[in-house]
């Protein structure tokens, strides 16, 4: 049996192994298209992830209704009167007081310091967030926004606090700028304990991701005394 005889008239692949400066390097549009579209990794943006504002709905519909049921009452006062009929009673009485009574009054002073102090608490409603229980997180994105409430980020702290060899309880504060931690130690040195309880606590403070990281308040006690 003969083995078939290869053509030698068949041209053999050849392997260029000069380098072509041209054709080695690609083009910038090249490496656009070739590189996968990714969209850049935003740097937390900390001053963006401001506090969460609150609706104030309650205070809100309180205020509408009040100022409603008393523009509602004044204008239809107003249009019976224009019709013939005799003003409202407290309509009279409270024109009958206002000429009557001087400004150093007592009832004339509670009352200006009462329409003052709800003056005072709606400018406050108005300039401040509320939301109190949500802590704002970081913002790796800036069409995204997060918050954790304190109970969460105690629990947080708290399991990890746990964690420790040589803590057998721990309770956990969170405040906006503060997290009070108290700990209970037992069967070990405390210095160790308060060692590796800062650390975890540190590590857990900076995994929660809070735009404002809160100041830690650790203390440590022992179990105390039997008997």
């Amino acid at each position: 049996m003969s083995e078939p005889q290869r053509d030698a008239t068949r041209p053999m692949p050849v392997v260029d192994t000069e380098k072509h400066p041209e054709t080695e390097r690609p083009t910038e549009a090249g490496q656009r298209l070739a590189r996968p579209t990714e969209e850049p990794a935003l740097s937390p943006d900390a001053k963006g992830s401001g506090r969460f504002w609150s609706a104030r709905r309650v205070p809100s519909a309180i205020i509408a209704l009040l100022t409603l049921g008393g523009a509602g009452l004044l204008l239809y006062d107003i249009v019976a009167v224009r019709a013939g009929y005799p003003a409202m009673y407290w309509r009279r009485e409270l024109a009958r007081q206002l000429a009557e009574r001087h400004l150093d009054d007592i009832p004339v002073l509670a009352g200006a310091a009462f329409v003052t102090a709800v003056g005072l608490w709606l400018i406050l409603l108005a300039i401040t967030p509320g939301l109190r229980s949500l802590l704002p997180m970081l913002r790796p994105r800036h069409d995204v926004r997060a918050a954790l409430t304190r109970d969460a980020a105690a629990q947080v702290l708290r399991d990890r606090a746990v964690t420790v060899s040589g803590v057998r309880e721990a309770r956990v504060r969170m405040r906006r700028r503060r997290a009070d931690v108290r700990v209970i130690s037992h069967f070990r040195d405390p210095a160790e304990v308060r060692g590796d309880l800062d650390e975890a606590l540190a590590g857990a403070v900076t995994d929660l991701g809070m735009a404002r990281p809160p100041k830690l308040s650790v203390r440590l006690r022992g179990p105390g005394k039997k008997g």
